[in-house]
C-alpha cells in the first residue's frame, strides 16, 4: 500500500533583508516550498541558488501561498503590503496564515489583523528576537500574538527559523512583548558600552575583565555577543541602530499610552537617537560605544 504523499505548504515570504533572507533560506533547507520577493532583486536571486522561487510582486507571491510572511522595516512598510493595491489582503485567498515577524507598533498589528479578520485571513504577529546570527542559525526567539486556533498550523512552519516559540496573546501582543524585549536589550548594550569605555580608560585588560564579567552575575547574551567586538571597533550591521531607534520609539509610544513610567527606558531611548542622529545609524547596534566614547572625550576611530 502507498503511503499517500504529505502536502507541504507553500510559504510566501516577503522582505529579504538581514533578517528575512537567513528566515526565507531556512525555511527552503527545510524542504518548504517558499517562494519570494523582495524590492531588491538581488537578494531574490541570492535566495534562488538556495532553493527559493521568486516573485514578482506581492500579489503574485502570496496568490497561492498557504501561509505568508512578511519581515519588513516598519509600521508604514507592513501597512503598504498589507493594505496596498495588489497587496497581502486583496490577493491573499481566504484561509491563508498570515504571519508578520516585521517588529511594528502594537496598534498597526491590531489594525492589520482586524483588516486580515476580514479578508477571511488568519493573522498572527510574531516578531523575532537574537539578531542576524540566530536568524542564520535557525535559532530566533519568536514572541505571537493572535488565535490559538492558528498557533500549531504557525508553529509548524516557524519551527524551521526559531528555537523559541511562544505564544503571549491576542493579535498586538507579540509586538507588545518585542518592545520590551528592545528596551532590555537597548539598557544591557548601553551599560555594556560604559562599562567597557571605563576599563579602557582605567587602562585595564579588557579581554580579561570581559572573561570574568560573563562568567558572573553580570554576564548576558548581550555580554556574550557584543562585548569583543566593541573593544575591537567592529560595527558592522547585525541590527542597526536606526532599526532600534525606530523600536524604542514603539516603546515609548505604547508605554505613554499604558502611562507607564520608563525613567530609563526615556534616557536609552534618547541615546539610541542621539547615536542615530550623529551618522551612526548603519552601524550596528552596539556602536552606541562610539557615542560614550564621544561623551567621554576619548577619539572615536
Amino acid at each position: 500500500m502507498t503511503t499517500p504523499a504529505v502536502h507541504q505548504p507553500t510559504v510566501a515570504f516577503i522582505g529579504l533583508g538581514i533578517m528575512g533572507s537567513p528566515m526565507a533560506a531556512n525555511l527552503c533547507a527545510a524542504g518548504l516550498d517558499v517562494l519570494g520577493y523582495s524590492r531588491t532583486r538581488a537578494k531574490v536571486d541570492a535566495l534562488v541558488a538556495k532553493g527559493m522561487r521568486a516573485a514578482d510582486d506581492v500579489a503574485g507571491a502570496v496568490r497561492d501561498a498557504d501561509v505568508i510572511i512578511t519581515m519588513l522595516p516598519d509600521s508604514p512598510d507592513v501597512e503598504a503590503v498589507a493594505f496596498g493595491p495588489e497587496g497581502v489582503l486583496e490577493s491573499a485567498r481566504p484561509g491563508a496564515l498570515f504571519i508578520d515577524a516585521s517588529t511594528i507598533r502594537p496598534d498597526t498589528a491590531r489594525a492589520v489583523g482586524d483588516g486580515a479578520e476580514k479578508r477571511g485571513l488568519r493573522f498572527l504577529d510574531a516578531p523575532v528576537s537574537g539578531g542576524e546570527q540566530a536568524a542564520i542559525d535557525g535559532t530566533l526567539s519568536i514572541m505571537v500574538g493572535g488565535s490559538a486556533a492558528s498557533i500549531a498550523d504557525a508553529t509548524a512552519i516557524l519551527q524551521h527559523v526559531g528555537k523559541t516559540i511562544v505564544h503571549v496573546g491576542p493579535v498586538g501582543a507579540g509586538q507588545t512583548v518585542k518592545a520590551a524585549n528592545q528596551l532590555i536589550v537597548a539598557g544591557n548594550i548601553e551599560l555594556l558600552a560604559e562599562a567597557l569605555v571605563f576599563l579602557e580608560a582605567q587602562q585595564v585588560d579588557t579581554e580579561k575583565a570581559i572573561s570574568v564579567l560573563e562568567a558572573g552575575l553580570a554576564g548576558s547574551t548581550v555580554m556574550a555577543r557584543k562585548a569583543r567586538s566593541m573593544v575591537a571597533r567592529q560595527f558592522a550591521p547585525g541590527f542597526r541602530i536606526a532599526l532600534h531607534d525606530k523600536d524604542l520609539g514603539i516603546f515609548t509610544a505604547a508605554a505613554k499610552t499604558s502611562r507607564t513610567a520608563t525613567p530609563l527606558g526615556a534616557v536609552v531611548a534618547q541615546l539610541m537617537s542621539s547615536a542615530h542622529a550623529q551618522g551612526d545609524g548603519d552601524l550596528d547596534h552596539s556602536a552606541l560605544f562610539r557615542l560614550v566614547e564621544r561623551l567621554s572625550g576619548r577619539p572615536t576611530p
